[in-house]
């Protein structure tokens, strides 16, 4: 679950991060009458779940409090990568000397938190890694002992950070206090400034939370704002699904995060390209195959269905009778490519028999099918 920069940083202060004075504001008047109170220079922030915003022109500078309205009057209604900006982050701007990076992700090869840290900060970090990934510093983090005050003074210097190290290494264990408390999935500051006046401030952050640990925190669940989601992702997560639009048009259905994750590479591998992950876990019954249909189904970029299934506890049966129900029902009107292997496939094959379904017996081969069916990559 995506947060606002704004939500971000209410978290990052109750962990003792400075961050700059802000509030949120829905119309240009409420912006100018924050940029009153506030009685300097501020920065006017869309508040939209992409990246992207000052490329896009959803972040301003505002001199004065008609400045602020006229600014957040642009920004309010932008259209920034298909999120339509509602409301702005009105902050106290920042005078700024040093822009740095620091971010916090989860690295499931190492099974540990990532520190990452540059001196290149206030850009995408991802242009940076691109172009020059020495420009960025990582440290995996010991679970058991977790960030120490002296690991995080030794990697600021490491990455040629400015400024006093203590406050700029206090606050890296600052944020990976938050990123555990929480059980974010990923946390970043950026920029982490350095002012004029030798203070760090947390001039920008992003935080993304685990959805699979949203019930230990009910006070951030609260925080989820579906009409900014796409809303299949919404309606997939009502039926319980783990599901990511993506930009292809195969539509994927699996069981199992590392067979769907195995299964997008094989239609990218053969010339494809995924539209979904969709994982419809496991000992799945014929309605959650059905529903998971219904979900895929309704992205008009789909134009087939590749169906990856291995039957352990997930009987080939029950999947064949799902997808039995969504092309009775018209639901499924468009090419499918199945690979059902395992507990009573063989069932599974004589409940197909005289429909235009087949069961390829291998995950290679149905992956070559649908992206036949469905015209390669587009």
């Amino acid at each position: 679950m995506n947060l606002h920069e704004y939500q971000a940083k209410e978290i990052l202060a109750k962990y003792g991060i400075p961050v700059p004075p802000g509030r949120i504001a829905y119309t240009a008047d409420e912006a100018k009458q924050i940029a009153t109170e506030f009685g300097d220079t501020v920065v006017i922030k869309a508040q939209v779940h992409t990246g992207g915003r000052g490329k896009a022109g959803g972040v301003k500078l505002a001199k004065t409090p008609e400045e602020a309205r006229e600014k957040a009057g642009q920004i309010l209604g932008l259209n920034i990568k298909g999120f339509i900006t509602k409301k702005v982050l009105v902050a106290k701007a920042v005078d700024i000397a040093k822009e740095y990076y620091a971010g916090l992700i989860l690295d499931r090869v190492t099974q540990r938190v990532v520190l990452m840290l540059s001196k290149e900060g206030g850009v995408d970090i991802e242009e940076v890694a691109a172009e020059r990934p020495e420009a960025i510093i990582k440290h995996a983090i010991d679970p058991h002992k977790g960030l120490r005050p002296f690991e995080a003074r030794e990697l600021v210097k490491r990455a040629g950070m400015e400024g006093n190290l203590n406050k700029l290494a206090q606050i890296l264990v600052q944020l990976y206090h938050a990123y555990e408390g929480i059980d974010a999935s990923t946390a970043e500051i950026n920029p982490l400034v350095v002012t004029a006046s030798g203070d760090v401030v947390a001039a920008d952050a992003k935080i993304v939370l685990d959805d699979n640990a949203l019930y230990r925190h009910p006070e951030l669940s609260r925080l989820r704002e579906e009409e900014a989601e796409h809303p299949l992702e919404v309606e997939a997560s009502n039926y319980g699904f783990a599901y990511v639009k993506l930009e292809g048009n195969v539509g994927i259905i699996g069981n199992g995060a590392g067979l769907v994750m195995y299964t997008l590479d094989l239609v990218q591998r053969v010339g494809g390209k995924a539209a979904n992950f969709l994982d419809i876990g496991g000992g799945a019954k014929a309605d959650i195959v059905y529903n998971a249909l219904k979900v895929v189904l309704k992205d008009p970029d789909v134009k087939g269905v590749f169906i990856n299934i291995f039957g352990g506890i997930t009987r080939a049966d029950e999947v064949a009778k799902g997808v039995l129900r969504a092309m009775d029902e018209g639901i499924l009107t468009k090419p499918v490519a199945m690979r059902v292997a395992g507990t009573a496939e063989e069932e599974a094959k004589k409940l197909l028999e005289g429909r235009p379904i087949y069961m390829y017996p291998t995950s290679i081969e149905a992956a070559k099918a649908i992206v036949a069916m469905t015209g390669g990559a587009q």
